[in-house]
């Protein structure tokens, strides 16, 4: 009789659970082996300018309801021209700061009186762990993923950056503390300085990766503020996630289409192929040559 064949994550397909969101994954890693994967090719060079007056974030432009920005050098901060949230509606009221939604890189900030879809699942998944395990789910998982090494992309004494167990983007990434922290102002002054350094180390491993400015989505999950802020929020750990859509080359991108949509989150390669593959790429920018920096993770 035949043996049954071992079971590699690499080789098959298997679900994996999300327990931030309390659903599932599929990891069908396989279909990385495809004969066809679409067309790879380097995107032109990009001579982006230090100025120009037709982006109309730069410093000068005119935008598009008429008002001018000032000649600013530091970070400029304004309230959306367009909101989606608005600062005098009925109730419930709602407030929106933002810069943009435009091909620039930009923050936005929103702000509402509720607590959004993805911020309150993660409240009752790290709510109810905490509960069960008297401590934050995140902290205890920073710990795991620090051990075993093997999905993490870069590290430093106050920071991991790990691509997580149940990661949906191909080379999706989450920013976790090592040590108990709920919101953004609870920083020290050090971590903040390490945060930086590492935001650079995992950005630039990014952008290596098909030598191109890497696209891609980042924002901070912390406890809730307003009416929570004397809540008790002991099982809330801060974290940061990037959602990151190249898949297999600069223009190749990984799109939630057909199963995803009507189903479930699905991937094409394991997360831990993909914090190799990150993990592996030098920290010194391809744009600045080919001399790699010293150091590892």
């Amino acid at each position: 009789m035949e043996a049954a064949a071992k079971f590699q994550p690499s080789e098959h397909q298997h679900l994996r659970y999300n327990p931030l969101r309390e659903d599932w994954v599929l990891v069908s890693a396989h279909r990385m082996r495809r004969p066809w994967q679409g067309q790879l090719e380097k995107p032109p060079e990009e001579d982006t300018p230090r100025h120009d007056p037709a982006n109309p974030l730069c410093p000068g432009a005119t935008r598009a309801n008429g008002k001018v920005n000032p000649h600013y050098e530091s970070t400029f901060v304004f309230d959306n021209d367009f909101p989606a949230l608005q600062p005098d509606a009925p109730e419930p009221g709602l407030v929106l700061l933002t810069a943009s939604s435009l091909s620039s890189p930009s923050l936005q900030i929103w702000a509402s009186d509720f607590l959004p879809n993805e911020a309150s699942l993660e409240d009752q998944s790290q709510r109810k762990y905490h509960r069960d395990n008297s401590v934050p789910m995140l902290l205890e998982y920073a710990r795991l993923e620090a051990e075993r090494k093997e999905r993490v992309v870069v590290e430093n004494a106050d920071w991991l950056v790990v691509v997580p167990y149940w990661a949906v983007w191909p080379f999706q990434t989450l920013l976790l503390p090592r040590r108990h922290v709920c919101r953004l102002e609870e920083l020290r002054e050090s971590e903040r300085d390490s945060l930086a350094s590492i935001m650079k180390r995992l950005l630039t491993r990014y952008d290596n990766l098909f030598q191109v400015p890497f696209p891609y989505s980042m924002g901070w999950h912390g406890a809730p503020t307003g009416p929570y802020l004397e809540a008790d929020c002991r099982h809330w750990q801060l974290h940061a996630h990037y959602y990151p859509p190249l898949l297999r080359s600069a223009t190749v991108r990984k799109f939630m289409v057909g199963y995803e949509m009507l189903a479930q989150a699905q991937r094409d390669l394991t997360p831990e192929q993909a914090a190799e593959r990150l993990r592996n790429l030098p920290e010194h920018h391809y744009k600045l040559g080919t001399k790699e920096a010293p150091g590892g993770r």
